[in-house]
């Protein structure tokens, strides 16, 4: 381990300051042992090699490569790719406002942010982006990263778009001045039922915690007196994040989260006590998705009994990674201590040294052990820890809820996997949205464009439209999918005319999850109790 760690250091000694003192000559005197073998080999190579080599391209082989032999989470990113990974979490960046899908080779506008550049420039959901700057752009060239790389910039910078509009003839032009653009952590706030505030958060980035301050005074003027914090597919984000939001939570003094390694000392985070919402009803939401940052959180709250968590497993990534940027723009992600509960466990799951490829397929092996059906799937590694009150928690692998919820299978047929997996479903409900947006226009509420798709027999125009596009209609599996078929249909349809919040809130009214938490509340069960005392013989 040592000597890969100076590797890791060598390589940012060799970006830093290699190429401005290189020298000619034969160096083969200066070759050291240790870690100083690579510097003097790139050197070598630049002084000696038969053709003419890229030393830079060298070093961005040789990076990650590096890192691929540590943990899962020490990663390279690369100069041209360190603005699309940090964007999600700064709170904003910079660009036109949009949101979009490719399909068909093309970008088609799925929203445009209100008060956006775009929006002021005349932009509307449904317009299909043929150009930019006058040059065509459609076709094998059309990919996420190239769409961003086109349409974000500088702020107040112009850049000229060209799309196909419904209803026009011709590509109608506009040109778009650039500005910051917020990037939301919390995507949904609104109230479950009249005692019951929801909120759904993606990640835990720099302006996570005021937009929590924000939902929760909004939540209060409504009245709320029990709260669903939904960290369902919460990638994680800044350990600050989370710490200042369980800080809202818990007394004075609770143990949040520590840190270790083997060059980080204990770091302890614990509350200050000035938090609002220490007595209210909580439940979180996780699952297999949940992962770092939302773990800390759900870990906070379950060790120190603060909350119920109900769900499935979550991830397991219990290290921490400190960004280190050089000089040419490029970063690494260095995995520099393990985070640890108040109870004393890890929770970062097992993996492989240098082996990445089963620790990528985790998830997918917990599927087909049956983990996300069953509760009794779940093997527990290694000693149990214990919450404040006395309950069993265990790590080495995620946090265990304390409800468990299975994935609900009722109508999964091969006809809906396929429908589901092959994209037909999102493109039957883009061009659905596309060729009925005018009349959709008028329902600005979810229960009205709700009951307008329920009259639209949306299942029987999808099972055409697919059979049209290679998927065999399968009328029996259709029946037996229908409710799920339709749910995800209208659903797609809904975020494409509302927003993001409209198609949470579509969802959650039939989820099993919700529906739990809800039964929670309702038997004032939120507050976990501490395990009865086994009777002595």
């Amino acid at each position: 381990m040592p000597l890969i760690m100076a590797v890791c250091v060598v390589i940012g000694i060799m970006i830093g300051s290699f190429f401005a003192n290189r020298f000619s000559g034969n160096r083969l005197n200066v070759i050291n042992s240790g870690s100083n073998r690579i510097t003097n080999l790139l050197r070598i190579i630049d002084d000696m090699y038969v053709d003419k080599v890229d030393i830079d391209s060298l070093v961005e082989d040789a990076m990650p490569k590096i890192l691929a032999e540590l943990d899962p989470h020490s990663v390279y990113i690369s100069a041209k790719d360190v603005q699309s990974t940090t964007d999600d979490l700064k709170g904003s960046f910079s660009g036109i406002g949009v949101e979009f899908i490719i399909r068909q080779d093309t970008i088609r506008v799925q929203n445009v942010i209100k008060n956006g550049p775009a929006e002021r420039a005349g932009m509307l959901a449904g317009d299909k982006i043929i150009s930019v700057n006058g040059k065509s752009f459609v076709g094998k060239i059309v990919t996420n990263e190239e769409a961003m790389r086109r349409l974000k910039g500088p702020k107040d910078t112009k850049v000229k778009v060209g799309v196909v509009r419904y209803g026009h003839e011709k590509p109608v032009y506009m040109t778009i001045t650039r500005g910051e653009i917020p990037t939301k952590s919390i995507t949904s706030v609104y109230m479950l039922d009249d005692k019951t505030g929801y909120i759904k958060i993606k990640n835990f980035g720099e302006t996570t915690y005021t937009e929590l301050l924000i939902a929760l005074a909004q939540l209060s003027q409504e009245g709320f007196t029990n709260l669903v914090i939904d960290l369902r597919d919460n990638v994680g984000g800044y350990l600050d994040s989370a710490v200042q939001m369980a800080n809202e939570f818990l007394p004075k003094n609770k143990l949040i989260v520590y840190t270790e390694g083997r060059k980080s000392p204990r770091k302890e985070y614990r509350t200050n006590g000035q938090g609002s919402y220490q007595d209210i009803p909580l439940v979180v939401l996780i699952n297999e998705g949940s992962a770092s940052a939302s773990e800390i959180f759900a870990g906070a709250m379950q060790d120190n009994d603060r909350g119920t968590i109900i769900g499935r497993r979550s991830f397991g990534k219990g290290l921490v990674q400190q960004q280190i940027a050089f000089p040419d723009g490029s970063m690494i992600r260095l995995t520099i201590a393990r985070y640890y509960t108040p109870s004393g466990r890890c929770i970062q799951k097992p993996y492989t040294i240098g082996d990445s490829e089963d620790y990528a397929q985790d998830i997918v092996a917990r599927y087909q052990h049956g983990e996300f059906f069953n509760q009794d799937s779940i093997k527990h590694v290694g000693p149990a820890y214990h919450t404040t009150l006395g309950r069993a928690v265990y790590g080495g692998g995620g946090i265990t809820p304390d409800i468990f919820v299975p994935e609900d299978t009722l109508g999964m047929t091969s006809y809906y996997k396929q429908a589901a997996m092959s994209g037909l479903i999102l493109q039957f409900a883009f061009n659905y949205t596309d060729n009925n947006r005018q009349k959709m226009q008028q329902f600005k509420e979810l229960l009205e464009l709700e009951s307008y798709l329920k009259k639209q027999n949306m299942v029987e125009q999808f099972a055409t439209y697919a059979n049209s596009h290679g998927l065999q209609r399968r009328n029996l599996l259709i029946r037996k999918s229908h409710t799920l078929l339709e749910r995800y249909i209208d659903s797609r349809v809904i975020y494409n005319m509302l927003d993001e919040q409209a198609w949470n809130q579509y969802l959650n009214a039939d989820d099993n999850v919700i529906k739990k938490a809800l039964e929670v509340f309702k038997n004032n069960a939120a507050f976990p109790k501490a395990p009865a005392k086994k009777a002595k013989r």
